[in-house]
């Protein structure tokens, strides 16, 4: 029986009500939203406050207290142009959130069915704004129940989810990585952004030539947001790209002295660099390659650099000739091609990029490179303990035949594990052991966001039941059994270049946050006769992840933006999975349950509320550290989420949709001239082996002269 539209509007004011509070009596967020709207204080700092409580206020309906006051104080500073961007903001969400609800509660039984039960359990309570910490459950139920009956159910749920990942094997890799150092090109991603506020430019370190180009950028908008870029002018012991590729050599050294390694082997590392304000990509290929020459040296590694620029010459010297003379009915190569290959912008982009690259490697400069695999600069391969406790280094764990091996998965459909996954430790938790989960889950009581999603509870069901799987048992062995991965990392993964020009995954440039797990969603789904593409999961190879140990300034830089990101990313999956599929329930199928948390159908209302409930929880944080937080947030988080929306939304959501099949369509292109180029190349083509001298000119300049190294 589906519910009136009144009943609906009238169900959602209690639902915000039960949430949100009033008086003085707190609501299920453990927040006093009330306390915090004082509308007398006009104070630029207290502006912000007032009208983010207002907003929350306001969806709680006529009935709440302050309700009159809330709605008359937001048409009130509305007319000032300082603010009237911001509150328009939060009156266009007053009723896109009840919109999309009513959407919710009309498109499925099943979600009408909550919303009644939950509605019934508020009216029998007395006091229905005052409720035990078993709430939570009914109200993640509605908004993430991604993150219920897990709690009181860890192991039934843990046992769940590796049952469901169980591949049943068919057939190993026959020929499975042999020499890591030949066969394997590496790849990471160097975030580029301005020096900190207040630094004067002679003490930064840099060379006098960046300071002209630098007081220009300084004063751009940034555009793009990245977890914790390298701040220009960083002391060189916590300068990310210096600390992961002195490891990264370490770690070679370390497979040299125990023979899996030749002495004169040397490791193909690509780098790509992505910038936070347009100003800074004419900088940062000398920025990033004077800081390579501080490091002294790093024997082993052969380092490549590509910025937009070297992207753009790939492009325009490399492929589009190419399409010109093998495709005659190709007319927009250039411009398609140029959507996505590079590396500035979105994580998607560069993410997709450094996966791509490796194919262009494979058939124009290196025939014997088989495989790629990506590491975070913030990443370091804690050889000793590998060894001590797996038995095996980093690379004879990439030498495993279940890369690349055949299976069967839990639903009876074929798959190949083309992709590699392992797990990380955090540095802190290192001494304990390598297989240290670095999310556990959290106790209550939930406060703020987490009131409503708590991505942590399924965060760490899957860390806990996927990335710390361990094989040698008989249920899961690891030779005629393992477990597929959907929640991977950034780094700490691989793809075999068979996979990828096979199956030529991509990330949508749109994907700014967890562009890792959206990797996978682009070939989520059997094509024809063909098995599926899935992840492997590696029990023994972890890295462990140093973020913390020198990189707590720009953690703390990036700390908002990374915030912003997570409710960006609701708003982008959910879009995104509605485009792979007619019934995004079959998407959520297999990525459920951590990637499936951002896919909802309220995602609007996930992305405002955890927004509004998050700035709360810092106003209500008492110092002038946590004010400034709650200011920047409601500032920030405001401003990108409308772009968001509108992006999301540009024609009625086919916009998405277009973009996502020009960019499948681009990548396409990008892999057929590939084969083109490959086949010529067998054939003795001589623009095929001009192409390649041009490619491997390409090459050479994008190398990277790391101090003594050439």
């Amino acid at each position: 029986m589906t519910l009136s539209t009144d009943n609906i509007i009238k169900a959602y004011h209690d639902i915000l009500s039960c949430l949100i509070g009033d008086g003085l009596v707190t609501g299920a967020c453990g927040i006093n939203i009330v306390e915090q709207f004082q509308p007398k204080d006009n104070s630029r700092e207290a502006i912000p406050r007032n009208v983010n409580a207002a907003f929350l206020i306001s969806l709680s309906g006529d009935g709440h207290s302050t309700y009159a006051a809330a709605v008359e104080y937001l048409d009130e500073i509305e007319n000032d142009p300082l603010w009237t961007n911001l509150v328009t903001f939060y009156k266009e969400g007053l009723s896109l959130l009840l919109k999309e609800f009513q959407d919710f509660c009309s498109n499925n039984n099943n979600d009408v069915d909550r919303v009644k039960a939950f509605v019934a359990k508020l009216a029998q309570q007395e006091n229905h704004l005052s409720f035990p910490q078993s709430i939570q459950e009914d109200i993640w139920k509605l908004f993430h129940p991604e993150a219920t009956d897990i709690l009181d159910n860890k192991e039934r749920q843990a046992d769940n989810l590796r049952n469901k990942r169980k591949i049943e094997i068919t057939n190993l890799n026959s020929k499975p990585i042999n020499n890591v150092s030949q066969e394997v090109v590496f790849t990471s991603n160097a975030l580029i952004t301005i020096p900190p506020a207040g630094k004067k430019f002679k003490d930064l370190g840099i060379k006098p030539g960046l300071w002209n180009a630098l007081e220009e950028v300084v004063q751009e908008d940034q555009v793009f947001w990245y977890d914790h870029p390298v701040q220009i002018g960083v002391e060189p012991d916590k300068n990310e790209i210096l600390y992961g590729l002195h490891h990264l050599s370490e770690s070679l050294l370390y497979e040299k002295k125990l023979k899996n390694a030749g002495e004169e082997d040397e490791l193909t590392v690509i780098l790509s660099a992505s910038v936070t304000h347009e100003g800074l990509q004419g900088i940062v290929k000398e920025y990033v390659e004077s800081e390579l020459e501080k490091s002294h040296d790093l024997p082993g590694l052969k380092v490549y650099l590509f910025t937009e620029a070297e992207t753009a010459e790939l492009i325009h010297e490399i492929l589009v000739p190419a399409a010109n003379k093998y495709f005659s009915d190709i007319k927009d190569a250039a411009s398609l091609l140029r959507e996505v290959v590079g590396v500035n912008g979105k994580y998607g982009r560069h993410y997709s990029f450094l996966k791509a690259v490796t194919a262009f490697w494979q058939v124009l400069v290196d025939p014997d490179k088989k495989a790629t695999f990506k590491i975070d600069l913030d990443q370091i391969f804690p050889q000793e303990n590998l060894l001590e406790e797996t038995g095996k280094t980093a690379f004879q764990h990439m030498m495993s035949p279940l890369w690349g091996a055949e299976g069967v998965d839990s639903q009876g459909s074929s798959v190949y594990l083309g992709m590699m996954a392992g797990a990380l430790v955090n540095e802190k938790d290192i001494s304990t052991s390598l297989f240290t989960p670095d999310v556990t889950y959290p106790s209550p009581p939930f406060r703020g966001e987490d009131s409503i999603f708590c991505s942590k509870i399924p965060q760490a069901l899957s860390t806990l039941s996927e990335m710390m799987t361990r094989y040698g048992n008989e249920d899961i062995d690891g030779k005629d059994s393992c477990i597929s991965r959907i929640h991977v990392t950034g780094g700490t993964n691989g793809i075999l270049i068979e996979a990828l020009r096979k199956y030529r995954p991509f990330t949508p440039v749109f994907i700014g946050r967890a562009e890792d797990q959206a990797y996978i969603m682009s070939v989520l789904f059997p094509r024809e006769s063909e098995p599926v593409l899935r992840y492997f999961h590696n029990d023994g190879l972890l890295m462990r992840h140093d973020k913390h140990a020198f990189a707590e300034d720009a953690i703390k830089a990036a700390a908002i933006g990374k915030i912003v990101g997570d409710y960006e990313r609701i708003l982008f999956f959910s879009g995104y999975a509605g485009i792979l599929s007619s019934d995004v329930d079959d998407v959520k199928n297999v990525i459920d349950p951590f990637t499936g948390s951002f896919v909802s159908p309220l995602s609007h209302n996930l992305a405002y509320l955890r927004l509004a409930l998050k700035a709360a929880e810092f106003f209500a944080t008492k110092g002038e550290e946590s004010e400034y937080k709650g200011f920047a947030l409601v500032e920030t988080g405001t401003r990108r989420l409308r772009a968001c929306i509108r992006e999301v939304s540009m024609g009625d959501g086919n916009g998405l949709k277009e973009r996502y099949e020009r960019e499948q369509k681009a990548w396409g292109l990008y892999y057929d001239i590939l084969d083109k180029i490959e086949n010529a190349l067998k054939e003795g083509d001589q623009f095929a082996i001009e192409l390649r001298e041009r490619a491997k000119k390409l090459v050479l300049n994008a190398r990277v002269i790391t101090g003594k190294n050439s």
